[in-house]
């Protein structure tokens, strides 16, 4: 088993993860079974009780881990499903050292963090080639080198070169600036963060740097003579259109040669046409749509991160790429919508083909969005809610349409006369323990669609052409009987609350209609509403399995749908 380490420089952000996940694809590309896992340096076991407006969104795998959203980024460019196997944090690590310790597995011993955590670390590095059964471990270090919480992971890497030094190799992602005053690159903190490299007794084999610009050669020699590399080994990653685009940037310098070289591997060259065709539909995207996205993670302070919603703006742009278009997303913000009266909601639609509500926790700009919904739904926009999404639309209609007044989620109102969304029953007894942390629905849970149905539609239509067909994976992540195409699917969960039974019947009467449920027909997996032409909310996240090369059914149906209004299909 071969190891490829990724670590970063300078600052957070810069793409350690799609480098990653642009040299796991190249190399699958060359015949080898190629696997990637984050590794994140916080003392949280999962990502599950972090903000995403602090962290980014988080990704849940299909066998229900909460993970950092690189995991998203390396199934989309990797085709491949992963598992809880292919994240790991601090705090995990050192929960399983301590529960060692408490049951006496160390005889004794005083335990350490310097001599208990590294082994501890390797053991799950290769627990994740075994898992995937991969010729090929690319393993992603969070954060930045120097930062004292990382500390125990590059010891790790040193401790695993140190023991198999022709099957590791280190990539370092650092940052060259380019100050307006000066007019250049500048490769100084570059420099300096393979200095704190050295200082831990490790030196990369492969240094990429990201910058604004082409790092030309006169940077990279510098580089190259400051690290003690090859000038060849110094890997330009400038600013590009999309970051599907990166992995070509990264063959055209042929790194994926040079790392399979490195490792003693053959090189096959078997190509990648079908990625590279994709690429040329981005490029060539010149059409537009407009996509509102109503959310509230999104701002933070002055600036709009769309990190906070990764996945839906990936699968946004990937259906819009099938079709030949690229997505114009119009960022929202839910709370101070709230401030506003329906004429002004309209205005600022205006123009807007569509609009999605993404997933969200808690009463802070719920208001925004149900304002949001009424005006979709009054004036047939388009739309598609998820997870968080369904919920408000069904409080809409129920205030609105149903004259259920004051009709709420239990997560926002718990006194509310109608909590027609409600906590689900086993719940219960997780909130009164205050047991927040990987207790709510998580992971691939089967949905059963409705015949006829603009769901049912989209997975006919769409779902058979997918290259990985995650949708017929079960919660147990391994294969299921194969359905009738369009019937039965499995996605992705993430949520504590649920659709209330009891109000099912006079919704139905008003032309609600519950377009896919669990198999035995007791929990509300997506909604429609008879008369609108595209109105779709989904309890799931599609968005997790959206991938470049096999964009999801549901948002294919959406852009398609969006494109038939504006004769552009």
């Amino acid at each position: 088993m071969k190891f490829i380490i990724v670590s970063g420089g300078v600052i957070s952000g810069l793409g350690k993860g799609v480098t990653a996940a642009s040299l796991g694809m190249l190399l699958k590309a060359n015949g080898l079974k190629v696997t990637a896992m984050k590794c994140d340096m916080y003392l949280n076991i999962d990502a599950g009780t972090m903000n995403p407006a602090e962290h980014g969104e988080v990704f849940v795998t299909h066998d229900g881990l909460e993970t950092d959203q690189d995991l998203g980024h390396y199934e989309r460019f990797l085709g491949e499903t992963l598992t809880k196997a292919n994240y790991i944090t601090n705090g995990q690590v050192y929960k399983i050292v301590l529960d060692k310790e408490r049951s006496l597995e160390y005889d004794g011993k005083c335990v350490e963090p310097y001599h208990h955590i590294p082994p501890e670390i390797i053991k799950k590095w290769y627990a994740a080639g075994k898992e995937n059964d991969a010729d090929v471990v690319i393993v992603e270090l969070g954060g930045t080198v120097g930062e004292y919480e990382g500390l125990l992971f590059f010891e790790a890497f040193r401790r695993l070169k140190l023991s198999n030094p022709k099957d590791v190799c280190l990539v370092h992602v650092g940052y060259l600036p380019a100050p307006p005053s000066i007019g250049e690159l500048k490769s100084k903190p570059l420099q300096q963060s393979v200095s704190l490299l050295n200082s831990l007794g490790l030196q990369p084999d492969f240094i990429v740097g990201r910058a604004e610009k082409v790092v030309d050669d006169k940077r990279k020699q510098k580089i190259a003579l400051a690290s003690g590399l090859s000038v060849e080994n110094i890997i330009s990653a400038p600013d590009v259109k999309s970051i599907y685009m990166i992995p070509l940037i990264l063959n055209k310098q042929e790194m994926d040669k040079k790392i399979l070289k490195k490792l003693g591997l053959k090189i096959r060259n078997n190509g990648y046409r079908e990625w590279v065709e994709m690429t040329k539909k981005i490029v060539n995207s010149n059409r537009t749509i407009r996509i509102g996205i109503v959310g509230k993670y999104q701002k933070v302070g002055d600036y709009t991160l769309e990190d906070s919603y990764v996945c839906v703006v990936e699968a946004l742009k990937h259906a819009g790429w099938h079709f030949g278009i690229t997505p114009e997303l119009v960022w929202l913000d839910s709370q101070e919508l709230e401030n506003k009266n329906e004429a002004q909601v309209k205005k600022i639609f205006l123009g807007i083909d569509g609009i999605v509500v993404p997933q969200g926790w808690g009463s802070r700009g719920t208001e925004g969005k149900i304002l949001a919904i009424k005006y979709v739904r009054e004036n047939n926009v388009a739309y598609l809610g998820l997870c968080f999404g369904m919920q408000m639309a069904t409080i809409e209609f129920a205030r609105n349409v149903l004259k259920l007044d004051k009709a709420n989620s239990q997560e926002v109102n718990e006194k509310t006369p109608h909590p027609v969304i409600h906590i689900m029953p086993k719940q219960i007894e997780y909130l009164k323990k205050r047991q927040y942390g990987g207790t709510i629905r998580l992971g691939a849970w089967p949905c059963k669609l409705k015949q006829g149905t603009i769901l049912a539609e989209a997975f006919r239509k769409y779902g058979g052409t997918l290259k990985n067909t995650w949708y017929l994976l079960n919660p147990l992540h391994t294969q299921a009987p194969k359905p009738v195409k369009g019937e039965l699917v499995y996605e992705r969960h993430r949520h504590r609350y649920e659709f209330n039974n009891v109000y099912k019947e006079r919704y139905e009467k008003k032309g609600f209609i519950f377009s896919g449920t669990s198999p035995d027909g007791e929990l509300i997996e997506a909604i429609e509403l008879k008369g609108h032409p595209f109105f779709v909310g989904t309890q799931f996240h599609p968005e997790y399995a959206s991938r470049p090369l096999s964009p999801h059914p549901i948002f294919l149906s959406f852009v398609e749908h969006i494109l038939s209004k504006k004769n552009d299909v």
